[in-house]
């Protein structure tokens, strides 16, 4: 009698790593096609401010990344939001619909719909960006002074697409 071991496969992409699963449809774009998908590490900027209620705590002020396609850098992600691409080409975005992250200390999933382009290049037709697979930049509770800032390290992997 002979035993045969399965041995598993590991197929390694070379891009970053896109969801399996189903996106959640409050971030779904059908209809949609994928034009580019990178990985950016930075972080997420707060800085201390009063609230509604009169006390101080941790607000968003922007993100800073650097945008990632098989570890070289290809761009950089800012405050606007804004994505820009090394060959020239950019867009500016506004939340259209978000999904919570994977564990409370993950920034939401995000659509973003695509309302300025800049430039000519690979994000020119771009009309939906989705940020998918975060992983940290959350910053709660309370802090000491207002006008402080402080940075949440995140990275997450953000999908370009447009119709047709």
């Amino acid at each position: 009698m002979s035993i045969k071991l399965a041995v598993p496969c590991l197929l390694l992409l070379a891009g970053p790593a896109v969801a399996a699963d189903p996106l959640p449809d409050a971030i779904a774009a059908p209809g949609e096609s994928i034009l580019l998908s990178v990985h950016a590490e930075g972080a997420q900027v707060y800085e201390c401010k009063a609230g509604s209620d009169g006390k101080l705590a941790w607000a968003f002020r922007e993100p800073i990344a650097t945008l990632l396609s098989e570890g070289k850098t290809i761009g950089r992600h800012y405050a606007g939001p804004n994505w820009e691409h090394a060959d020239g080409s950019a867009v500016a975005a506004k939340a259209a619909g978000n999904a919570p992250g994977t564990t409370a200390a993950d920034i939401p999933w995000l659509k973003l719909e695509v309302t300025a382009h800049r430039g000519s290049g690979v994000l020119t037709p771009v009309t939906t960006v989705q940020r998918i697979n975060t992983h940290g930049g959350k910053l709660d509770g309370a802090c000491d002074k207002a006008g402080d800032f402080k940075s949440a390290p995140y990275s997450a992997d953000y999908v370009f697409l447009k119709k047709g």
